[in-house]
């Protein structure tokens, strides 16, 4: 049996879909089962993210046990978070807001004009899919079927800056997806 090489060609950043990049809808939502099918109507596109991207902190936390002396005699996780963060720049876009304020404190559209009720009504979980493009036009999709908003960065308003919300979302085990938190798939042919 011949072993793996090195292979530059599966190196590759990942780009945003030209159509949208980071979309949200209620959970429960039909989610995709591949890289290239179509989303489900419900799922609503959040517009343009910064330059920084998506970034996904999935690491393990673990507690190390030791022996008198010091020698490591077992480690067991304690936590496993995963969590995504990103920054929608799309100031006016009201599914950017929405996933930012919550549902039922937006309300609106631009041409009527959008009302944000700030409060500390609970924000119900929703679903997110994040598509990008890596080397060759080769798609990659996450699918994330509950995740809850954590936090929210400071809005600056001022004359350098557009305005962006940076969001954090902290994913949950979804008993559909056999716990898992995430799925992630990539290239193959659409379903």
């Amino acid at each position: 049996m011949e072993k793996s090489k090195n292979d530059a060609s599966k190196v590759s950043a990942g780009k945003p879909a030209v159509v949208g990049a980071v979309y949200t809808a209620p959970v429960k939502t039909t989610l995709p089962t591949d890289a290239k099918g179509e989303l489900d109507p419900a799922f609503e596109c959040v517009g343009y993210i910064s330059t920084d991207g998506v970034a996904n902190d999935n690491s393990p936390e673990r507690e190390v046990q030791r022996a008198w002396g010091g020698d490591p005699v077992n480690t067991s996780q304690t936590e496993k978070d995963d969590t995504f963060t990103f920054t929608m720049i799309e100031c006016m876009n009201v599914a950017a807001i929405k996933a930012v304020y919550g549902e039922k404190n937006v309300t609106g559209n631009l041409e009527s004009g959008i009302k944000i009720r700030a409060n500390s009504q609970e924000q119900p979980n929703r679903a997110w899919v994040i598509d990008m493009i890596l080397k060759g036009d080769v798609p990659k999709r996450i699918v994330i079927p509950s995740a809850a908003v954590t936090s929210v960065g400071t809005i600056n308003y001022n004359d350098e800056d557009v305005v962006g919300y940076e969001t954090t979302i902290s994913a949950e085990p979804w008993a559909d997806y056999d716990g898992d938190t995430h799925q992630e798939f990539i290239g193959g042919a659409a379903a």
